[in-house]
């Protein structure tokens, strides 16, 4: 890696992008922290000068434009497509199609934005990684978990489908799949707050993958030699052994 090289991570303000961002900044890359929530972003940024907090809506054209614009000229190698969640557990008979479309367009197309964006000025610069955070839930589906399974699928399909689009170009493609994660806030929101009923998604797992654990995947794959690409790496607590098969003590 040359001095100073750029990485943008995506949903910084929390989760897996915001310990993605600390860990990206501690091993040397000029960190764009990217989110909604800048006061999240501004706490993250005074703990490393090597992380800058930028405002941005990945579902808002004006405001990926703008980070853009920010960044020309900028030597922009890796963009981490963190931005995501899931917004509902419900049956597909019973789902609101409005939860759907904001679950596509938060994790799927917000991802092409960035893609569409940032894909020039890695071009520009020479060389770029782009990795796509999808999740197990892109592989295999679930009961009541229509509409962030479809998203998922679709960021697996993104993923493939750029790394064949982009052959030839000096831009490597990752898809990194988590299992089961116990950050802050994914489950409360997919649960609309409720802590009692998110709590019981790792109830019995004393040992769940942690935000800290995926941002050490991310870093592993973007770190290495150019040209070795990670196509796509499944990671899963041990207690995991499979979407449906988890031990629970």
């Amino acid at each position: 890696m040359s001095a100073r090289e750029y990485a943008v991570v995506t949903g910084a303000s929390s989760g897996i992008g915001a310990a993605t961002a600390q860990l990206l900044a501690k091993n040397g890359y000029y960190v764009i922290a990217a989110a909604r929530r800048k006061d999240r972003l501004d706490a993250l940024a005074e703990s490393d000068s090597n992380i800058e907090a930028c405002e941005l809506d990945v579902t808002n054209q004006e405001s990926v434009d703008a980070l853009a614009k920010h960044l020309a000229g900028k030597p922009i190698s890796v963009l981490i497509n963190s931005a995501g969640g899931a917004f509902d557990f419900d049956a597909v008979t019973a789902s609101d199609p409005e939860v759907w479309k904001k679950t596509f367009d938060i994790n799927v197309v917000g991802s092409v934005r960035m893609v569409k964006a940032m894909t020039p000025l890695m071009l520009q610069h020479g060389r770029g990684h782009i990795v796509v955070i999808s999740s197990t839930a892109g592989h295999r589906a679930y009961e009541n978990g229509g509409s962030y399974v479809a998203a998922k699928f679709a960021e697996t399909s993104l993923a493939e489908t750029l790394r064949l689009e982009l052959n030839g170009q000096p831009i490597r493609v990752t898809e990194i799949a988590p299992g089961m994660v116990k950050t802050d806030e994914f489950a409360k929101v997919r649960f609309n707050g409720d802590a009692e009923r998110a709590a019981k998604v790792y109830a019995g797992v004393s040992l769940p993958l942690t935000a800290s654990d995926v941002a050490e995947s991310i870093r592993w794959s973007v770190m290495l030699p150019d040209h070795f690409n990670v196509d796509s790496m499944t990671i899963r607590p041990l207690a995991q052994a499979a979407q449906h098969k988890v031990h629970r003590e």
